[in-house]
């Protein structure tokens, strides 16, 4: 029965963190991006930052957010994000509909991993920033 049920794969969805300048201040903001050759729909993402602050334990909110659908090589804003949580592990759950199947991937950006050193150019958005593949 398990044989049956496919093993699909998430190949061409990116997560990235991306600076920003709105309204003459640096901001960060979060985006998904599809590079899939097709619409992906139903696109629902989940965020939650965990580890250590001051050394204890901490666990941020989740935030549940419905984008709805991305066209083929378009992306979508999930969220922004503040400075203080790029010690912390920030998790992105992304789930979706493609050709009939539904999709999900775990997106892990680990403390300290948000930084300029690991900027690149983000593909379709065109702006440098982090970004999970």
């Amino acid at each position: 029965m398990l044989k049956d049920i496919p093993q699909l794969t998430v190949e061409n969805v990116i997560v990235a963190v991306i600076r920003e300048e709105e309204e003459g201040e640096h901001v960060w903001n979060v985006y998904i991006i599809n590079l899939y050759d097709k619409e992906i729909s139903g696109v629902i993402v989940s965020s939650v930052g965990y580890g250590q602050f001051d050394g204890r334990e901490v666990k941020t909110s989740t935030l549940r957010h419905l984008i709805g659908d991305i066209a083929s090589n378009d992306y979508g804003k999930i969220e922004p994000i503040i400075e203080d949580l790029f010690g912390l592990s920030n998790e992105f759950w992304v789930s979706f509909h493609l050709n009939g199947h539904m999709y999900d991937k775990k997106y892990i950006f680990l403390p300290e991993t948000i930084r300029e050193q690991y900027f690149t150019i983000v593909p379709v958005i065109n702006k440098t920033g982090v970004m999970i593949r």
